[in-house]
């Protein structure tokens, strides 16, 4: 596969998620909501502090170091893609590692850049883009744009549900609040588990063992030579 095809892939991904959070961003007051297809698919505006899903992590240091995290999983992705591609790697597994490398891009775009060039979001205006009076955080400390939103299903616990807490309780499928970045990771990270095998044939695996093998014995050889 291509180096070409590869970028080509990473740019769409990266622009059709920085497009659709700018939208978002300077169209939606914060928590604002829209049906796309029925009340399935909606487009409801939320800011993520911390990791992708709406999971958070440790605060104001945490973001900080989750920031360098995602900008050293970038870097080190950079290389990491240049080497498979050139190495001839399936180009199944070279898409799957591009999908999770742009997702982590798109939000770690959101994460150093969006406090600097937005002021905040809030319920009642929608933000701009290079406000006046300068964004509403310092440089890493950027809010993720989430607004995909699929609750699939929406009931309430039975009164026969073996958890007795949980009976009456609502229950929604599919809840949590995402972007493209982190459906681009998922899409790779489970592309990666379903095809693993057709990714890294077995005779590939088997051919691995046995240069290690035969190096293995070299080494020993030499060994009892000395």
């Amino acid at each position: 596969m291509k180096g070409r095809s590869v970028a080509l892939l990473i740019i769409l991904i990266l622009v059709a998620d920085q497009a659709l959070k700018f939208y978002i961003k300077t169209h939606y007051i914060l928590g604002e909501e829209h049906n796309v297809l029925g009340s399935w698919f909606r487009l409801h505006f939320v800011e993520n502090e911390g990791m992708a899903w709406g999971l958070k992590f440790g605060g104001g240091l945490g973001k900080i170091l989750l920031t360098l995290f995602r900008l050293i999983a970038v870097i080190l992705g950079t290389f990491y893609l240049r080497d498979i591609i050139k190495k001839k790697y399936h180009p199944g597994f070279i898409i799957c590692a591009a999908l999770i490398y742009a997702g982590a891009f798109g939000n770690l775009i959101d994460s150093m850049f969006f406090g600097l060039i937005f002021n905040s979001s809030n319920p009642f205006t929608v933000a701009t883009l290079f406000p006046a009076g300068g964004g509403y955080a310092p440089f890493f400390h950027g809010q993720v744009v989430d607004m995909l939103y699929f609750p699939i299903i929406h009931t309430t616990y039975p009164s026969w549900f073996p958890i007795a807490n949980w009976r009456g309780q609502e229950f929604e499928f599919f809840s949590p609040v995402f972007n493209l970045a982190d459906a681009s990771i998922s899409v790779g990270v489970i592309a990666l588990l379903i095809w693993q095998k057709k990714f890294f044939p077995k005779k590939h695996i088997n051919e691995i063992k046995e240069t290690s093998e035969i190096s293995s014995s070299e080494i020993k050889d030499e060994v009892r030579a000395v």
